[in-house]
């Protein structure tokens, strides 16, 4: 026997509940220079390089 639920869900709480369902994870791509791991077609955080070429300058 397996146990019931005693009231329906409600049309918003359902939707709610089934809104993470969609949620998927981050897409994530090795940078070419430094080879830390960056988000596509991104500057990288970490080098400061886009496409093999250093476009922005990186402090620290």
């Amino acid at each position: 026997m397996t146990p019931q639920p005693k009231r329906r869900h409600s049309h918003s709480r359902a939707l709610r509940r089934r809104s993470q369902d969609a949620l998927t994870r981050m897409h994530l791509v090795e940078c070419p220079t430094c080879h830390n791991m960056t988000l596509p077609h991104r500057v990288c955080v970490n080098c400061g390089s886009y496409r093999n070429e250093r476009v922005v300058e990186v402090e620290g």
